[in-house]
């Protein structure tokens, strides 16, 4: 006696109540004293969950194991992973593979409409994002000493320029 009763969620219970839940309704009484939430058409000042990216949803059906869901993640940590530990011993190689796997990501990201947890941001942002940071890799490591495949003699001034003699 006396103390406060922990409280049970009943099978009828809504859950919180609507002001709680972001919708931000007003009540309007309704026939026999039933009251009806009318939710606002216009975007919530305060935003309670985070959307689903664009293309974030599963590679494949529900029925499979997570793992064949993300394939197409798995695919580029994989091509990353291998690039990091083919590095160790060939660095040009290694990196170049980092950077293809990269650009291969981008390559997903374009043709596939679903790609799972590889999806991060709008479908173009992370294709940028992918394309740029593949590109940039496979150039540097064309361009890493000794003995580059690639010379840019623009960026040679611009290092000489920097740095001095």
């Amino acid at each position: 006696m006396g103390g406060p009763q922990p409280r049970r969620r009943r099978p009828h219970d809504p859950g919180a109540a609507p002001g709680q839940r972001g919708g931000g309704g007003r009540a309007r009484g309704g026939v026999g004293g039933v009251v009806r939430v009318v939710r606002s058409r216009r975007f919530p000042a305060l935003t309670r969950t985070t959307a689903r990216p664009e293309g974030g949803g599963r590679a494949m059906g529900g029925e499979h194991a997570a793992p064949y869901r993300q394939w197409p993640l798995l695919v580029v940590c994989a091509g990353v992973l291998i690039g990091v530990l083919v590095t160790i011993a060939q660095f040009r190689a290694g990196t170049l593979i980092i950077g293809a796997s990269m650009l291969g990501g981008a390559a997903l990201r374009w043709c596939l409409p679903s790609v799972g947890m590889l999806a991060v941001r709008s479908r173009f942002t992370d294709l940028v994002t992918y394309a740029v940071l593949g590109a940039a890799i496979v150039l540097l490591a064309m361009m890493a000493q000794p003995e580059p495949w690639l010379r840019l003699p623009f960026l040679e001034d611009i290092v000489h320029f920097v740095v001095g003699r």
